[in-house]
C-alpha cells in the first residue's frame, strides 16, 4: 500500500536527496588531483532508483546529467549487480559521451534487495589519445584515446587494481590519473553512505513510495508547462560550422510536435554521420531536449526521470545525432549537443517567442594542450565562456558559460602554477553582443604565450554561422582563432613554440528586438 505523503514531507526528502549529490561533489572536488576537475568542476553526480531512472542530481554539467538520465536504464539492465560492485565506463556507444567523460556506477543494496544506484561522471584532461588533452581533430572513436566498456573497477568493495593499472598505464601521468580515479570512487562511496542513512531514516518500505510521489509531482508540473505550449508543430533548421575534416554547413533540424501533455522532437532532416568528430550518440541530443524543457519548468519543478516523461525523441540511426560505432565524437559532446539545443530553441520561439532568448555564443571553445615529448609530460584543457543570448527580458550576459555546459574557467593562478603556460590576457570582447532593443552578451578573449613547445588542438564552433538575433536582433559576432595573429580554422591540430601565442575570441550572443533609437 501506497503511504500518503504530504507537500512538506516531499519538498524535505526532494532537498535531502539533492544535498546527498552536492556532498559526492564537494568530495570529488577536494581529493581530485587535476585541476580540470578540481578548478573547471567538469564533473557531475546524481542518483537513481532500482531500474536506473533518475531521482535527483546536483546542478552540475546539463549534458553530463541529460545524458545520464536517459542512457542508464540500458546501463544497469546489462550487468548482474552484486553488493560492493563498481561499474566504470566511458564508451559513448554503450551510455557514455566521449571519451574524457569517465562514469562511475554503484548499487546499493539493504537487505539484500537492490534500492539505487550512485553514479558521478568525470571529464579526465588525458584520456590516451595521441595529442594532449585527449580532444583530437580525430575521424574514429579509436583515434580519441581508451574506450572503456562497463567493467567493474571496484568487486565487494576492493578496487580491482589491474583494471585500475590497465587504464591508467595507457595515459601519460598515471599517478594524476589514478588519483582522479579514486577521487570518483570516494565520491560514490560517501553518496551510497549518505543514502543508505536517508533510507533506513524514512523504512525501507516507504522509501519507495517517496520516489512515486516524486516523480509524479515532476511529472504534474512538466505536463503542465508543456500544456502552455500551443499545440502544433514548430520547426527550425541550423548549421555547425564544419567537422574539421573538410565538410562544411552541416545541418541540424528538429520538428517539434505539441500535442497537449506531450511534446515529441523529431530530428528527421539532420545530417547523417560525418567523418569528423561532430557526431554523438542519441544521449547526447537527449540531453540537449530534456535541458531545453526543463529550462520551462518551475524551478522548484525535482529533477527526476518524471520531469522527462513528456518528452520524446525522433533521431535516425547513422545520423549526426545518433551516430553508430566507429564514428567519431569528442565535439558532439562540447559543440553539437550546444547547437541541439539552438535549434530546439529556435522552433520554440516560434510558439511562445516571450519565453525563449536569441542564440548564445554556441559553443564551448574547446582548448587541449600540452606535450608528451619533454620529461615533464603536461595535459591541459579548459572551455571558454562567451556572450548570453538577449531575451524579451533583457540583455544577454556577458562572459559566461551557457546551456550545455556549467563549468568555471581555470583560475590564471593555477593555470600558470600547472603549466607553461603565461595568460598575456583574460578580458571581455568588447562590441561582440549583437544589437537590438537588447543586447547579447559580449564574448571574450583569450591570449596563451607558450613557455614551452606544445601541441594544441581547437575544437570550436560559431565561427563561420554567427549567433542569430530575434525579432530584428542583430547576431552576435563570430568567434576568431589565431596562433601569432595568423587566423586558425575553429577546428585544427597545430604545434607551437616557445614565444608563440595562441588567442582565442570566443562569439558574443544575438540581440532581441530592433534598436528603435540606432535603427538597428
Amino acid at each position: 500500500m501506497t503511504q500518503a505523503i504530504d507537500a512538506i514531507q516531499l519538498s524535505i526528502f526532494s532537498n535531502r536527496v539533492n544535498a546527498i549529490c552536492d556532498e559526492m561533489g564537494a568530495i570529488l572536488r577536494r581529493a581530485s588531483f587535476s585541476p580540470n576537475i578540481k578548478d573547471r568542476l567538469d564533473f557531475s553526480c546524481a542518483i537513481f532508483d532500482a531500474s536506473g531512472e533518475l531521482c535527483a542530481q546536483a546542478a552540475h554539467i546539463p549534458v553530463h546529467l541529460g545524458s545520464m538520465a536517459y542512457a542508464m536504464r540500458d546501463i544497469v539492465a546489462d550487468i548482474t549487480w552484486q553488493s560492493g560492485d563498481m561499474l566504470i565506463l566511458n564508451d559513448p556507444f554503450l551510455g557514455g559521451t566521449h571519451l574524457p567523460d569517465v562514469t562511475l556506477i554503484a548499487p546499493l543494496f539493504l537487505q539484500n534487495n537492490l534500492f539505487g544506484f550512485i553514479a558521478n561522471r568525470a571529464h579526465h584532461a588525458d584520456m590516451g589519445a595521441d595529442t594532449p588533452g585527449s580532444m583530437p581533430n580525430s575521424k574514429s572513436l579509436y583515434e580519441e584515446g581508451v574506450v572503456i566498456a562497463p567493467s567493474l573497477l571496484v568487486k565487494n568493495f576492493v578496487v580491482d587494481e589491474s583494471m585500475l593499472s590497465s587504464i591508467c598505464q595507457k595515459l601519460a601521468r598515471p599517478e594524476h590519473a589514478r588519483g582522479d580515479f579514486v577521487a570518483q570512487v570516494s565520491a560514490n562511496r560517501i553518496g551510497l553512505q549518505r543514502l543508505q542513512v536517508l533510507i533506513e531514516s524514512l523504512g525501507l518500505n516507504t522509501f519507495p513510495d517517496y520516489l512515486i510521489a516524486l516523480n509524479s509531482y515532476a511529472e504534474t508540473l512538466a505536463r503542465q508547462s508543456i500544456e502552455t505550449i500551443p499545440n502544433g508543430e514548430y520547426q527550425f533548421i541550423d548549421f555547425l560550422d564544419d567537422d574539421g575534416q573538410g565538410q562544411n554547413d552541416i545541418q541540424i533540424q528538429v520538428t517539434i510536435k505539441v500535442n497537449y501533455q506531450n511534446v515529441l522532437l523529431d530530428f528527421s532532416g539532420t545530417a547523417k554521420q560525418v567523418s569528423g568528430n561532430v557526431n554523438c550518440p542519441l544521449s547526447v541530443a537527449a540531453a540537449a531536449a530534456y535541458y531545453v524543457f526543463r529550462c520551462l519548468m518551475p524551478d522548484f519543478t525535482p529533477a527526476c526521470a518524471g520531469a522527462f516523461r513528456p518528452i520524446q525523441l525522433h533521431v535516425e540511426s547513422g545520423s549526426l545525432l545518433n551516430a553508430t560505432r566507429p564514428a567519431a565524437v569528442a565535439a558532439g559532446n562540447v559543440e553539437t549537443s550546444t547547437r541541439v539545443v539552438d535549434v530546439i530553441m529556435g522552433a520554440l520561439l516560434k510558439a511562445i517567442p516571450e519565453q525563449m532568448a536569441a542564440a548564445s555564443h554556441g559553443s564551448m571553445n574547446n582548448v587541449a594542450m600540452g606535450a608528451r615529448e619533454s620529461q615533464q609530460h603536461w595535459d591541459y584543457y579548459e572551455t571558454i565562456g562567451g556572450g548570453a543570448g538577449a531575451s524579451p527580458r533583457g540583455p544577454g550576459q556577458s562572459a559566461v558559460q551557457t546551456h550545455m555546459t556549467n563549468t568555471l574557467n581555470t583560475p590564471v593562478e593555477s593555470l600558470e602554477m600547472h603549466y607553461p603556460l603565461r595568460v598575456l590576457e583574460y578580458s571581455i570582447r568588447k562590441n561582440s553582443g549583437g544589437l537590438g532593443e537588447f543586447n547579447g552578451g559580449d564574448g571574450l578573449i583569450r591570449r596563451f604565450e607558450f613557455l614551452q613547445a606544445a601541441s594544441v588542438s581547437l575544437l570550436s564552433e560559431r565561427r563561420r554561422h554567427s549567433p542569430w538575433g530575434v525579432n530584428q536582433g542583430s547576431s552576435g559576432a563570430p568567434g576568431l582563432n589565431q596562433l601569432n595573429q595568423t587566423t586558425l580554422p575553429g577546428k585544427c591540430e597545430i604545434k607551437v613554440q616557445t614565444g608563440d601565442v595562441l588567442s582565442v575570441a570566443t562569439p558574443g550572443g544575438g540581440a532581441w528586438g530592433l534598436n528603435k533609437q540606432k535603427g538597428k
